[in-house]
């Protein structure tokens, strides 16, 4: 595997690029700034792009923009994007249109973030838990998952953790089919029914974070 690391902390972009090579992924660019992250992606077309939000010259978001720029010239190409918090102004944002989405503090699980990196870069889903926890808590009243039960909201969080149906089961110690039952319920109370050109799970994980 083959990624580009976008940080502007000199210590944090050697780290990341020394725990990846550890694991076996090799870093072909680390950059600091925004632009040379779209230039590096373009310039290498590597198997993923780990993107810090807060870059230079503001601190912003000028990270999230650059991601947005890869994503505009290549759709469909994996990014894992780091933040120091919750960025709750586009959070939702992030989680929709890129693939991960880690506070860096999951960094020091090494063998999490190697799982997230794996994840994203095959195509796969990774939120934060943490991240899921403060969306959840800016839910408004009479929102539409107010009808789920406990067990389907136990169910949806993990759902928007990037968890299968197996690894849902497992952590709540019950069937696969339980967890089948519980999905479908939620796709009802959700009004999700069944259509070619969307991805329900996707669209429940959307609702559940209050996109």
């Amino acid at each position: 595997m083959r990624v580009v690391i976008a940080e502007d902390s000199v210590l944090l972009r050697e780290g990341l690029a020394r725990l990846l090579a550890d694991g076996g992924v090799e870093t072909v660019a680390a950059v600091s700034d925004g632009p040379a992250l779209v230039s590096a992606v373009l310039e290498h077309a590597p198997d993923l792009a780990i993107v810090d939000v807060r870059m230079p010259p503001t601190h912003t978001d000028e990270g999230l923009r650059a991601a947005l720029k890869v994503r505009e010239a290549m759709p469909d190409f994996p990014i894992l994007v780091l933040s120091q918090y919750v960025e709750e102004r586009y959070a939702g944002d992030l989680i929709g249109r890129a693939v991960g989405y880690l506070l860096k503090e999951r960094v020091a699980d090494v063998a999490e973030f190697m799982e997230a990196v794996r994840q994203v870069a095959a195509g796969g889903t990774v939120i934060d838990p943490e991240v899921v926890v403060q969306l959840l808590s800016r839910q408004r009243r009479g929102a539409p998952l107010d009808s789920l039960s406990p067990r389907e909201r136990e169910v949806l969080a993990l759902m928007a953790e990037g968890r299968s149906n197996t690894a849902i089961a497992a952590r709540l110690v019950v069937t696969e089919g339980a967890v089948e039952k519980h999905i479908s319920g939620i796709f009802a109370k959700l009004a999700l029914g069944p259509a070619p050109e969307d991805h329900r799970r996707v669209l429940a994980v959307l609702t559940y974070l209050g996109r």
